[in-house]
């Protein structure tokens, strides 16, 4: 089974909100109160996107998040890479680190499954799973 991990998950779900929420600055904290989700967890995931530039922050009591990009403009295979790094659904066909890779006999085919699964991905854009 394919999995998003809990940053990214977490990280589409803020998006989501935040983008809802247009003219507000959004807490962490209001985020994950209202998603159940652990506020420490939002918090840091939160940090994550304001350091990979998908967020801004206004700091102080009344500070919160909002959006810095266009959403339209990023589609959800960069994003995932951007935030976690490449991906697969073997981890040997997300980077070099395997020691029989010149011996495997189903690198093919995983290659062309992964192909397939960053072509659906290149086609979704972090507006339309934010709308």
């Amino acid at each position: 089974m394919l999995n998003i991990t809990k940053t990214i998950e977490y990280g589409l779900i803020a998006m989501r909100h935040i983008s809802e929420h247009k003219d507000d600055l959004c807490s962490a904290k209001e985020i994950s109160e209202m998603y159940h989700i652990p506020k420490e967890v939002m918090a840091k995931t939160m940090q994550k996107l304001c350091k990979k530039g998908y967020l801004g922050a206004v700091k102080g009591s009344q500070g919160g998040y909002y959006l810095n990009v266009d959403l339209n403009l990023i589609n959800l295979t960069d994003f995932i890479e951007n935030i976690e790094g490449p991906f697969g659904i073997v981890k040997c066909s997300s980077n070099d680190d395997c020691n029989i890779i010149d011996f495997c006999n189903i690198k093919t085919p995983i290659n062309k499954i992964n192909k397939n699964i960053r072509t659906v991905l290149n086609k979704v854009s972090l507006f339309e799973i934010t709308r």
